[in-house]
């Protein structure tokens, strides 16, 4: 997003930390009235862009709003769309981009107040591996012909009663409206949404064999201070890299394996 777009995000992302701070919101509902407000928007073309006419008055527009959602969406909801529709978008596309973030960051926020974020952040990274390793399930979750309750169900079949509500809805979300993005890129920005909401990034941890509690410990604490903020870790097994551990954090790649050293050293080797 530019310049106008990003300003507009961080005022509803601001709304919605107030919306979260009110225990009385229901944050799983409001959640799931965000993602119908985002099918359409994402739907109706001509309807966005007149919600997003730099031309038209801000109140006018938070009118508009009102009136088409009123008696449809709770009053919460309601208020953060005719919030949003105030602002200023650069595109009519970053409405609709902002909206489905919101509708994920209020799930996230139900599993906050329940205690279980850090249960659904791991769930969605360990959702992401399985898709990764197995080409059958990708393919069927990624075809754009297939039917959607046809996926839903496939969803529910994989995540039902073995993963936390908010981690299904999520994926059963992404899944059924990709609106173009990739299943691990969609995947991934969930995991990014899960850990700023503790202010923490993520690190895809992978070793050789289990970490113990101290180790898992003593590395979080490092990167932690090597980075400057909390580090919550993903973990992952490989046999391959026979010892040590790679630490993948955004686009960075801190090596320690000891397949990795050996690979070095043949390479010095042959030079």
């Amino acid at each position: 997003m530019s310049g106008a777009s990003r300003e507009a995000l961080a005022s509803a992302r601001e709304s919605l930390d107030a919306l979260a701070d009110n225990t009385s919101v229901d944050a799983a509902k409001l959640a799931e009235e965000l993602a119908s407000v985002t099918a359409l928007l994402d739907r109706e073309v001509s309807l966005r862009r007149v919600l997003t006419d730099p031309a038209q008055p801000g109140e006018a527009k938070a009118e508009l709003a009102r009136r088409l959602l009123g008696g449809q969406v709770g009053g919460e909801c309601t208020d953060l769309v005719a919030g949003m529709v105030r602002s200023r978008w650069s595109s009519s596309r970053d409405l609709v981009d902002a909206m489905e973030e919101l509708a994920a960051g209020a799930d996230l926020i139900a599993a906050e107040r329940a205690g279980d974020l850090d249960d659904v952040e791991d769930e969605l990274f360990r959702f992401g591996r399985i898709v990764a390793s197995n080409p059958q399930l990708r393919a069927a979750l990624a075809d754009k012909v297939a039917d959607k309750a046809a996926k839903s169900g496939l969803l529910r079949e994989l995540l039902g009663g073995r993963a936390n509500p908010v981690t299904e809805r999520l994926v059963v979300r992404l899944v059924t409206a990709p609106r173009g993005r990739s299943l691990d890129g969609g995947l991934n920005t969930l995991s990014k949404l899960a850990a700023d909401r503790r202010d923490r990034m993520v690190a895809e941890v992978t070793s050789a064999v289990p970490l113990s509690d101290e180790q898992k410990q003593r590395l979080g604490e490092a990167l932690g201070k090597l980075y400057g903020r909390r580090v919550h870790l993903n973990l992952d097994i490989d046999p391959e890299i026979l010892g040590g551990v790679q630490v993948r954090i955004g686009d960075e790649v801190i090596n320690g394996t000891i397949a990795d050293r050996l690979a070095e050293a043949e390479r010095r080797m042959a030079g």
